[in-house]
């Protein structure tokens, strides 16, 4: 297990200015200072269209607070089809301040919950435990949407007097498990918890990727790090549990992927801001991966408006591959003929499920990766090099190369080196995609349309070329569809090949 170092400063990311303060909340000196006594004040406000995405609410807490309770509730009137509704997220600062990418940060539950407490010994999953101490503590509310009336809102604060319990100083799970040596190692990399708006413990995530014969997982509760603490007995020489964290930001979602343990990392800024570069240099110094999350989602705020010039890999299947899916993976293969040709850096893909709860499927889909061994350090690298492929559950594996006329071979994510008019074989081979056809697509589309794999689900499709031909080849699998022209449901893809003596792996 793995426990922080005394004194070490835990990593956070700056961001956007702060956003406005309301009214404050006060409590007498002295009221309900006895051993126990409780007391509570109660503060209400209207928000307009229109909004600042975060406003704070100042509470003076005196000496000897125990506890800080908060609930709150907002209306929610009818609104013209087509009009968002009022939503309204909440979090907390404590008197460490609210500076952006500062140690106040103390829990955030965005809409997940009505109430959460903070306290020495314990807090609301979400909420990181610890002393209450006296001063201004900060309640952040975020109007996710606001309807065309407003957004009136009641928040409750409660204060506990008496000693304070006894912190549990955080134990992490180890950074490593027992692999195999250089293997192809599966994973999930996205995935919540009862620690933001999952419906499932760090216990039963676990045994849902064991069931699902992943080798690795990722934590990635939103705008929150307080699960980090909460994993390291589900860990084991069979499961390696990175820790990170979904920043969700109001112009996108990126996964901080493998950071240090106790890592948080501040969600508050907007691309307009021009802040993502550094968001993403502050990741890296925690030791994480930066991968924008499902970048074309239709939800609000989901879809990603940051560009990927700091992006370590993206996800482009999320979950259930649907049409956002779809549109996620051609964007990104758009992204590949810009590399493909010049000594530049490319962009990895990744899948992942995004589970949050029954039903959502841990493991569907999942990045298999090619690693020197089963380490956060060594899983990071083969993703970040594209040594990787999506596979939609366990039953899927894959092998796809590049063979050159002398001998040369590459494999996913590497180059062949030879000369344009060299003749070059692709092949892949597949196993557990039944009636699945294979595509084969390059800088100039889908080049080749496999019949259907039989009903064994395992098989191999070749296919020759020259780098003067195709820059790059990856390939797609996909389930048959019965429905005209569409490619069907996909099943697994690849990061590409690249062939040709230029460019950057």
């Amino acid at each position: 297990m793995v426990r922080p170092r005394p004194g070490r400063r835990t990593p956070v990311v700056t961001a956007a200015p702060v956003a406005p303060t309301l009214g404050s909340v006060t409590f007498a000196r002295g009221a309900g200072g006895a051993d126990g006594g409780r007391v509570t004040r109660t503060v209400r406000g209207t928000l307009a269209p229109g909004a600042a995405d975060y406003v704070y609410v100042p509470v003076d807490v005196p000496d000897g607070v125990r506890e800080i309770k908060v609930s709150y509730t907002y209306d929610r009137p009818a609104v013209p089809a087509g009009t968002p509704g009022n939503a309204l997220d909440i979090g907390i600062f404590d008197e460490r301040g609210i500076e952006p990418g500062g140690e106040g940060f103390r829990g955030w539950s965005g809409g997940a919950r009505t109430e959460f407490f903070v306290r020495a010994d314990d807090a609301t999953p979400g909420y990181i435990a610890g002393p209450v101490g006296a001063g201004v503590w900060h309640i952040v509310l975020g109007p996710y949407t606001v309807a065309p009336q407003g957004l009136s809102y009641a928040l409750d604060v409660t204060l506990t007097h008496g000693a304070p319990g006894t912190a549990v100083p955080p134990v992490y799970p180890p950074q490593w498990a027992r692999g195999r040596g250089r293997a192809w190692y599966r994973g999930d990399c996205h995935l919540h918890s009862w620690y933001s708006d999952g419906r499932r413990t760090p216990g039963e995530i676990a045994a849902r990727a064991r069931a699902a014969g992943l080798d690795f997982i990722n934590s990635s509760d939103h705008n929150t790090h307080a699960s980090h603490a909460h994993w390291a007995g589900h860990a084991g020489d069979d499961l390696l549990i990175m820790l990170g964290e979904e920043v969700t930001t109001r112009n996108g979602h990126v996964l901080a992927l493998g950071t240090d343990p106790g890592t948080f990392v501040d969600w508050r800024c907007r691309a307009r801001e021009g802040s993502f570069g550094r968001f993403a240099r502050e990741i890296r110094r925690a030791g994480g991966l930066v991968v924008p999350a499902h970048p074309h989602a239709g939800c609000v705020g989901c879809a990603w408006k940051f560009g990927f010039g700091e992006a370590d890999a993206v996800e482009v299947w999320n979950g259930p591959f649907t049409p956002d899916d779809e549109t996620a993976v051609a964007a990104w293969d758009a992204t590949l003929v810009a590399s493909a040709r010049a000594d530049r850096r490319w962009l990895p893909a990744m899948g992942s499920s995004d589970a949050h709860r029954p039903p959502d499927s841990v493991g569907l889909p999942q990045t298999v990766v090619l690693a020197d061994d089963l380490t956060r350090e060594a899983i990071q690298d083969g993703i970040r090099a594209g040594h990787s492929y999506v596979a939609e559950s366990r039953r899927v594996s894959l092998a796809f190369t590049a063979t050159g006329a002398g001998g040369e071979r590459a494999g996913i994510g590497e180059r062949l080196r030879v000369a344009p008019d060299t003749p070059v074989t692709v092949r892949l081979e597949a196993s557990g995609v039944p009636r699945c056809t294979v595509r084969l697509v390059t800088d100039q589309g889908v080049l080749l349309t496999s019949d259907p794999f039989p009903v064994s689900g395992s098989g191999a499709v070749e296919w020759r070329t020259t780098p003067a031909y195709a820059a790059y080849v990856r390939a797609e699998v996909r389930h048959e569809t019965a429905v005209g022209p569409l490619p069907g449901v996909m099943a697994a893809l690849t990061n590409p090949v690249f062939l040709g003596a230029g460019g950057h792996v």
